[in-house]
């Protein structure tokens, strides 16, 4: 029987243990049980194999890129500086947690279906890098915690924890998300949910009397911050060529030592300028290669989610609420990236000195995706004062949250890179503190406790509140429907003007 233990051990360590190979094998189990052709199985497992080992390039060139950009700024302000990119941070771990991950990740979402199946918080959460990046998560923080020696406790904690995840923040950001979309038919399966759920709360309390944003008109030569790929590579080229001036100012010479190129007095600024874009050059190879296997992960997952769960409302990614206001994606972009500044300057004069936390320079990606989210939030409840307050707010929040949970990974021993939303930041931070007790079995209980409480108050929330019809920003949409209906009346008035003095000539 010798040879069934090796070809069992093979199958383990060679196939099972290796991410790319395990994210191929789960969606090809997907496309069969949705009775795809052969061809169609072959070929969607190998363009998600082929999408898992494109993500892990790219990883390798946003980490030469960012190394130095880390040395500068611990050189000249004496702090960590991070950039939260959550595909970074997910490729960074992918070859040590990369397994542990996919598993969790495909646990995960059967339970979410049962959850969603036989309980009230019946959402299907189909935003399928999100479903990675928190399995990636909590792989890391599980496996640590409870070491690699319990793989196993460490998926299925994982597993029931993303599960609850993935069902109770569409139920808390409903109401809200109702005010949005003016129907109850989708929901918001997005990480960066508390984000929203403040911009709407703010947009709430200020903005009463507040304009809609969608009666501005934007120049068009700021479409193009709504490229992320551009947006992106142009906010690190800024952020490295600061910190080049800064070192050289505040090093002189020596500056040069940490950008690759100019250690013999090269072109230190040009350098500087060429690592920015390599890191919007990385992150873009990342992207290509989570929409390549997403491509094939979420058709998989959504025909087997129809059977299984038949009527749920689908959670989907925070750009399905652009559309409702295009404005308030621009002006909650522009008011996070400043909330991020703002905070950053609190992280560099009293939180780093007196916490140790990390500074947490402002990234394009999660600033445009989750402050345009959290703008047009904020706009709904709140009109402008609501995109404005609610951007920025979201700013403060996704710039402190991953500071924290920073802190929190870098004692198990990942840094370089953080997880960018808001739901990671207070989510990862409440469970690796949790699993950093001394006993496996106490940790692994408190990590459930914490998902159970979650799942109870969603629960509630969900009968009381979302069920019951509560939709915030009722004050602010009946003086938005007032100001609509007297514009109206207004070109009634004058159409009917118009037309008594056109028959006057005549």
């Amino acid at each position: 029987m010798d040879w069934l233990v090796v070809i069992l051990e093979f199958i383990g360590q060679q196939i099972l243990n290796v991410p790319a190979y395990l994210v191929g094998i789960i969606v090809a189990i997907g496309l069969i049980a949705l009775k795809k052709s052969a061809g169609q199985v072959i070929g969607g497992a190998l363009k998600a194999t082929l999408g898992f080992l494109i993500l892990g390039a790219g990883a390798g060139v946003v980490v030469a890129a960012l190394d130095p950009l880390g040395g500068l700024v611990l050189a000249v302000t004496g702090a960590e500086g991070v950039v939260p990119t959550n595909e970074v941070i997910t490729a960074m771990a992918a070859e040590q947690f990369g397994a542990a991950s996919a598993y969790i990740l495909a646990i995960g979402f059967v339970l979410m279906l049962l959850i969603a199946r036989f309980t009230p918080l019946n959402y299907v959460f189909l935003t399928g890098h999100h479903m990675v990046f928190m399995a990636m998560m909590l792989a890391v923080l599980l496996s640590i915690g409870f070491g690699a020696e319990n793989l196993w406790l460490s998926v299925i904690v994982g597993a029931v924890l993303l599960a609850i995840m993935m069902v109770v923040m569409p139920a808390f950001a409903q109401p809200w998300t109702k005010r949005v979309t003016g129907n109850d038919t989708i929901a918001i399966g997005h990480f960066g949910t508390v984000g929203y759920i403040a911009a709407g709360a703010v947009g709430h309390a200020v903005g009463k009397n507040s304009k809609s944003t969608e009666d501005i008109k934007f120049p068009k030569g700021l479409a193009f911050l709504r490229d992320s790929m551009v947006a992106t590579a142009l906010s690190m080229v800024l952020i490295y060529l600061v910190f080049a001036i800064w070192g050289l100012i505040a090093l002189g010479p020596d500056a040069y030592q940490y950008m690759p190129g100019s250690e013999d007095g090269g072109a230190f600024i040009m350098n500087a300028l060429m690592q920015g874009l390599m890191f919007g050059v990385g992150v873009s190879v990342i992207l290509y290669g989570v929409r390549t296997f997403l491509g094939e992960l979420i058709p998989a997952f959504q025909g087997i989610a129809k059977k299984v769960v038949p009527g749920a409302k689908a959670a989907l990614d925070i750009p399905i609420v652009f559309p409702y206001g295009q404005n308030a994606v621009l002006i909650g972009f522009i008011s996070s990236f400043v909330g991020g500044l703002v905070m950053l300057l609190v992280l560099a004069v009293w939180l780093g000195p007196a916490f140790g936390l990390a500074l947490i320079l402002p990234g394009m990606v999660p600033h445009f995706f989750t402050g345009g989210g959290a703008g047009v939030y904020g706009n709904a409840t709140g009109g402008r004062r609501g995109a404005v307050l609610g951007g920025f707010v979201n700013g403060l929040i996704i710039t402190i949250f991953p500071a924290i949970l920073y802190q929190v990974m870098a004692s198990v021993g990942l840094t370089g890179s953080t997880f960018g939303d808001a739901d990671f930041g207070w989510f990862g931070s409440l469970i690796g503190l949790s699993v950093q007790v001394d006993s496996v079995a106490v940790g692994a209980v408190l990590a459930l406790v914490i998902g159970l409480v979650l799942l109870v108050l969603a629960i509630l929330w969900q009968v009381r509140v979302v069920n019951k019809g509560w939709i915030p920003g009722e004050a602010h949409q009946q003086f938005v429907d007032e100001q609509r209906a007297a514009v109206k009346a207004a070109e009634k008035a004058a159409a009917e003007q118009a037309k008594k003095s056109r028959a006057s000539e005549n």
